[in-house]
């Protein structure tokens, strides 16, 4: 198999796991707040967090750093190479979803909330899980 289609797989592989991470933490932490799991929302904020750091990269209000910071994190989950590798079981998918985290609450206190909630794309529920999976709620 060439090199490029194995990266090409890397990439998309990690996407999904980062992806069935946050589904998991967010379902886990409906249940706790005695919500009924809405799984349409919780599969559509992957998207959105994605589509959010894009925003936060190209806008010039928020500040360099914080947009270095933002493309490093959209580089680190497309690169194939992990500070966990993928394939240990829970820890390989868990460091996205925490470096994900650390890096959007970074965002929140260097850009502003109101940088976050101008750009984000999905709704308010999905706005206020997010905000409340980065501890910024």
């Amino acid at each position: 198999m060439p090199h490029w289609a194995v990266a090409v797989i890397a990439v998309v592989g990690g996407l999904i796991a980062v992806w069935l991470v946050l589904l998991l933490i967010l379902w886990a932490q409906q249940r706790r707040a005695g919500r009924n799991v809405d799984w349409r929302q919780i599969m559509r904020l992957v998207v959105d967090v994605v589509l959010l750091l894009r925003r936060l990269v190209v806008d010039p209000e928020v500040p360099r750093a914080t947009r270095w910071w933002l493309g490093g994190l959209l580089a680190y989950l497309l690169l194939p190479i992990d500070l966990v590798p993928d394939f240990i079981p829970v820890l390989g998918y868990a460091d996205d979803a925490i470096i994900v985290a650390i890096a959007l609450r970074y965002a929140i206190r260097t850009a502003g909330r109101s940088a976050i909630e101008r750009h984000w794309p999905g709704t308010p529920e999905g706005l206020g899980s997010l905000l409340s999976l980065v501890g910024a709620r």
